[in-house]
């Protein structure tokens, strides 16, 4: 087990890492390349779209092909647009480079979870989970000051020839430890359902991102939307009417997943807007440099690594996930409960305290809702499973930020008052903004509740693996 986390860990890690270590440096890249600020963005937005695209994708198919091949060519293709990037003459190349890492960025979430699954024992799956789980709060945590330390004294191409070495180091380690294990699978797989997914999906979350820029009322933020609504119709049709769909239909009859699939998307949605208002809140309303603002985020990523193994700890002593997703949701939702009402305008250490207070308990959520998802599900199924789950949270991840952060700019333009009572500092629009994404926890909290019931009487087909 230990060797096996010891490789699963670091390549999670980078994921994260590798979609925010940027985000410090698009003003540098901007000046070296003499592009606008929409145009830089796309280094973040071509990543993000592709893992959109991708995680459900490679979920699928890892249900077909042994982990040590997939994994092995996944951290190859994200080495090589690491690569790409680090050696980029312009910006076109460079944002080339970035869906180049998306493209095998995105496999490695889903094949990590897969591999703990398959390749851990029953009563480690949790534990292994967690350690899992730790290793994305350091890489989110740490993302953002890796690249504003590295970019601001090496250089921003230092980012990506450290994403390279890493890629070099892991793939023999990836040999040793995870075994081939070819699944029996070998039925057809539905290439037309996994291109309407992941087309779907993609195409949803660059409606949403360009509705930051752009607003929502723009034709390539609706157009976009609406594109990706049709395409999702058209996969429902799919899965239904082909022989060997991309997703199984039991999938969706499995109520506890698909309650696991609310909890994950409307927490990641919450967590990640919240985190993304926070960091402009203190630099927005405290005046601090992005530097400064960077360390406001490190307590909460700290708390997320420290929590998830212990919550694994606990969910392999047979402790109830869905109680303990409700029990995370509360946090999450106390900690934006005192960002609306106390923290905003005040002391950036309560903007501290706050993300802290979101980590912990994102971290025991996150945590015990996969662990469920791995249980929930029988293992030929566990691929795709894994692979919707993490698109979920993928595209929770992608749209509540940038969602929230067009609602803030709409806000802005309002009344003076916050709508929060309790609130009395001078910046209502984001107290507004954070009691919002309390509100929006509530169906999750609901979703948690029926995970629960589906957790205390499991299918009895849903054995031991």
């Amino acid at each position: 087990m230990r060797r096996l986390l010891l490789v699963l860990a670091p390549a999670m890690m980078l994921i994260p890492i590798a979609a925010d270590m940027v985000s410090l440096v698009l003003p540098v890249i901007a000046e070296q390349f003499t592009a606008s600020t929409a145009q830089v963005a796309w280094v973040v937005t071509g990543f993000l779209l592709v893992c959109s695209i991708g995680i459900p994708v490679y979920g699928r198919v890892a249900d077909r092909f042994g982990l040590r091949r997939l994994f092995t060519s996944a951290l190859a293709v994200f080495g090589a647009g690491s690569l790409i990037c680090a050696l980029a003459p312009g910006l076109l190349i460079l944002v080339l480079g970035r869906i180049v890492m998306g493209a095998g960025g995105a496999a490695i979430p889903v094949l990590a979870i897969v591999a703990a699954t398959r390749l851990l024992p029953r009563e480690k799956t949790a534990v292994g989970v967690g350690v899992i789980g730790a290793a994305a709060g350091v890489g989110t945590a740490g993302g953002p000051a890796v690249g504003g330390l590295l970019g601001q004294l090496l250089g921003w191409p230092a980012l990506f020839w450290l994403m390279t070495i890493a890629v070099l180091v892991l793939i023999p380690a990836v040999r040793r430890v995870i075994t081939d294990d070819s699944p029996d699978d070998r039925r057809l797989l539905d290439l037309l359902g996994g291109a309407l997914l992941g087309l779907g999906a993609g195409l949803l979350l660059f409606g949403v991102t360009r509705a930051e820029g752009a607003g929502i009322g723009s034709p390539s933020s609706w157009g976009a939307m609406l594109a990706g609504v049709t395409l999702a119709a058209l996969f429902a049709w799919r899965t239904r009417a082909a022989t060997h769909p991309f997703v199984p239909p039991s999938l969706f009859t499995n109520r506890g997943y698909v309650m696991a699939i609310v909890v994950i998307f409307l927490a990641m949605f919450v967590n990640m807007a919240t985190l993304v208002l926070v960091s402009i809140l203190v630099i927005d309303v405290n005046g601090l440099t992005s530097a400064q603002g960077s360390l406001v985020m490190i307590p909460g990523g700290l708390a997320l690594a420290m929590v998830s193994p212990v919550a694994g700890r606990i969910g392999a002593r047979g402790a109830n996930e869905g109680t303990a997703a409700f029990l995370g949701l509360t946090a999450i939702g106390l900690s934006t409960l005192f960002l609306s009402t106390i923290a905003v305008g005040a002391s950036p250490v309560l903007a501290g305290l706050a993300v802290l207070g979101l980590g912990a308990g994102f971290g025991v959520l996150v945590t015990l809702v996969t662990s469920a998802v791995s249980h929930l599900l029988p293992p030929e199924q566990v691929g795709a499973g894994v692979g919707i789950f993490q698109g979920a949270q993928f595209l929770g991840a992608g749209a509540g930020p940038a969602l929230f952060s067009a609602l803030l700019s709409a806000r802005q333009a309002g009344g003076p008052d916050a709508v929060n009572p309790l609130y009395t500092n001078q910046a209502p629009a984001y107290s507004d903004i954070f009691l919002a994404l309390t509100v929006v926890l509530l169906p999750a909290m609901i979703a948690a509740l029926r995970l629960r019931k589906a957790r205390a009487t499991p299918p009895r087909a849903l054995t031991p693996h």
